[in-house]
């Protein structure tokens, strides 16, 4: 090899060993991205410091059969409690037995409470299928005990969650009932359930559907009240268990 053509080779060489020495700095110098933190990890997002809850209903909401402290409504106040400490929760309940829809709009409108709710549930009608009202009477008064609950909380949809309808057909209540009644029964109630969710979403309404957890009554017991026909304390928490993400993000907004 001649002198000259040598030592272009070694300068070659030479650049090339020291582009390759730069790019290990470089690449060692970079700070390694860390991995996202688990979301239990994540703090939950501060929300207001009170919140004032409203729930309306019958039965279901009052909790026939079970502790004040175990119907739905206290349980996840309580569960608030718990997940945001540094926020006071007040609770107000317009709820009776035997409520259909005419009897909860009476009861608001003689009641008259104020429009500020942060948080307003519904869950009505199983008693306009169980007195056998005209369907016709659920498709007017639902959308008009919606309006009223979207009224009360500051008029703000996102601070709404709709309930669905339990399935009593599926406690000791109908151990007497054929076969065919105990269809007709979750047929309806499929049949109210449908009409009340469509028409939530229509309006931008958070929908939650609890009604599979109820069908579970007859296969374990202790999703049924001591009555044999409402839901337990037990059924009541898993109702706030599949409510709570929905609640959560409503108060959080």
């Amino acid at each position: 090899m001649k002198p000259h053509f040598k030592q272009i080779v070694i300068v070659i060489l030479s650049i090339f060993l020291l582009s390759c020495s730069a790019e290990q700095s470089d690449s060692e110098n970079t700070a390694v991205p860390q991995p996202t933190p688990p979301t239990s990890e994540v703090p939950t997002t501060p929300i207001a410091s009170s919140i004032n809850y409203l729930a309306l209903g019958d039965s279901y909401t009052i909790g026939q059969s079970v502790c004040e402290t175990c119907r739905y409504p206290e349980q996840l106040k309580t569960k608030l409690k718990t997940i945001y400490p540094e926020t006071a929760f007040s609770l107000k309940i317009i709820a009776q037995t035997g409520w259909s829809t005419s009897d909860l709009i009476s009861a608001i409108n003689t009641q008259n409470p104020d429009s500020n709710y942060d948080l307003v549930t519904l869950l009505i009608g199983v008693n306009n299928q169980y007195q056998h009202q005209d369907f016709s009477v659920y498709e007017k008064e639902f959308p008009q005990l919606l309006t009223k609950a979207i009224a009360l909380a500051k008029g703000d949809k996102k601070n709404v969650i709709v309930l669905s309808i339990p399935d009593y057909a599926y406690t000791p209540f109908t151990k007497n009932y054929t076969n065919e009644n105990r269809m007709k029964i979750s047929n309806e109630i499929n049949q109210y359930n449908t009409f009340a969710e469509n028409h939530c979403i229509a309006n931008n309404v958070t929908f939650i559907s609890i009604t599979d957890i109820t069908r579970l009554g007859l296969n374990n017991p202790n999703l049924v009240a001591s009555d044999g026909l409402h839901p337990s304390e037990t059924a009541y928490k898993l109702f706030v268990d599949r409510m709570l993400p929905k609640v959560k993000m409503a108060l959080q907004d």
